[in-house]
């Protein structure tokens, strides 16, 4: 008979829930420094390529083809000329026609290695959905940069359009963990087909420590969930505090809840969101969720300046996170993702103050009416002129209200009466169609099922090729 687990104390129990939740380990003896929007991020991010003296690994989502993305791709090629080994992972979807139009042209001509991720090819028609989101710099093992920060304009503001910097987070670590940050590089190069020797990656354990600082380097993949995870179980675990900033709120009704009843259990709960956003679908979707929020005691504030693009969490003075996940399906489980989540009460400090400074910026929306009426009030008018008829179009948003009328499961706002006539008009003029002209409707449904079933098929034939290479 075996002997029975040994009783662990509250914080060894609390450090095994994070650790299974997050698949990654408590690493210490770790410097971080967090750094605030484009003004600190960038001059850091350049500062570390120009001294690199073996390696640049950069892994990011959008590297836009404006002034700020070819100052980094020069820096990045003037490095690789020099002899520095830089290697460059941009997400295929995210970049947009930037790669077309030649953004990497003098990197690659400098001899930096480019490649695209999840490019759509017939063995995955669906594939190219799920997106590499990660912000992630690696400068010769020896410093990583994580953050919500691509590389563009947006984000160092636009003076001659009168735009302001988008307002982001990201952190600068030292220390044991950037051995972690490598091997993510490292795994996402190999899904992009690039090779790096296992025997050239740092050891942790070898690695010796940059400060005290305790943090989990977490990345995730599609279905993986470790995030939503993780996010769920500081939810349930937040004493005093949990404030929150995201970029693209679409929480699952799982969240809502444990939100709802941390705030019920008397926490301070805080959601800092846009009130403008260059996805603008994303906002009618997030508002439609603010009611049981705020009848709950949780408290949401919209950001008042261009966009708030960080997405950052701190819990009791003592846990933060900060990274590339938004809160949302999409990011929780259909993206790769990449966040560091720390324990230490300095660094907490800091987020804590960073948010206050933030609500300065803010409005709070509050409920106008009692719960048994329908209507709530936001405090100031709702982003920015045009932006009820741009919500119109929006697939999501029109969706999410479609759900609650159809299975009445909340009170729609009076915000979501347009998009419920739209997806009446459109629903009527889909079946006008299938009426009047079938075919216009069954071609497509059969070039999506022609494709589909391709895709399956060639995934068959590569499985009996692998098997018959094995034999």
């Amino acid at each position: 008979m075996s002997s029975p687990r040994p009783t662990l104390s509250l914080r060894a129990v609390a450090d095994q829930m994070f650790s299974r939740a997050a698949g990654a380990p408590l690493v210490g003896g770790n410097a971080v420094r967090v750094l605030r929007d484009a003004a600190e991020n960038y001059p850091a991010w350049e500062r570390a390529i120009e001294n690199a003296t073996s390696s640049v690994h950069m892994e990011m989502y959008i590297v836009h083809r404006d002034r700020t993305g070819r100052r980094f791709v020069d820096l990045l090629a003037r490095k690789a000329r020099e002899g520095v080994t830089v290697r460059v992972a941009y997400d295929w979807f995210g970049c947009g026609t930037a790669p077309m139009f030649g953004i990497f042209r003098p990197l690659v001509a400098a001899g930096g290695e480019v490649r695209a991720f999840n490019r759509p090819t017939l063995r995955a028609a669906l594939g190219w959905l799920r997106r590499n989101h990660r912000k992630l710099i690696t400068v010769d093992s020896r410093v990583a940069f994580i953050s919500g920060l691509c590389i563009g304009e947006m984000w160092e503001g636009i003076p001659a359009k009168k735009r302001e910097p988008w307002r982001d987070t990201g952190v600068e670590i030292t220390g044991p963990a950037v051995a972690f940050a490598e091997q993510a590089f490292a795994d996402s190069w190999r899904l992009v087909g690039g090779i790096i020797d296992a025997e050239t990656l740092p050891d942790p354990d070898r690695v010796p420590p940059a400060g005290e600082v305790m943090l989990r380097l977490i990345p995730t993949e599609p279905f993986a969930a470790n995030l939503l995870r993780i996010d769920l179980l500081v939810s349930s675990l937040a004493r005093r505090t949990l404030w929150i900033t995201d970029a693209y709120f679409i929480g699952t009704g799982a969240y809502i809840e444990a939100l709802r009843r941390t705030a019920l259990d008397g926490v301070d709960v805080r959601l800092l969101l846009p009130s403008s956003s260059d996805v603008g679908w994303v906002l009618p979707a997030s508002r439609a969720l603010y009611r049981p929020l705020l009848e709950a005691g949780v408290r949401v504030f919209e950001w008042n300046g261009t966009m708030v693009h960080a997405k950052t969490a701190v819990a009791d003075s003592r846990w933060s996170r900060i990274g590339s996940t938004n809160l949302n399906i999409n990011s929780w489980i259909g993206n790769w993702e990449l966040d560091v989540a720390i324990e230490d009460a300095g660094i907490a400090k800091t987020m804590e103050a960073h948010y206050l400074q933030d609500l300065s910026r803010c409005t709070e929306i509050v409920l106008e009416r009692p719960r048994a009426l329908p209507a709530a009030r936001f405090i100031k008018p709702i982003g920015r002129p045009g932006q009820a008829r741009r919500m119109v179009r929006a697939v999501t948003g029109v969706g999410r209200s479609l759900g609650a009328a159809v299975t009445g499961n909340r009170s729609l706002e009076t915000f979501e009466r347009r998009p419920l006539v739209l997806a009446f008009v459109l629903l009527i003029a889909i079946a006008l169609v299938a009426f009047l002209a079938p075919r216009a409707v069954a071609w497509p449904i059969a070039a999506l099922a022609l494709w589909g079933g391709a895709t399956f098929l060639v995934e068959a034939l590569s499985i009996t090729r692998r098997n018959k290479h094995k034999s």
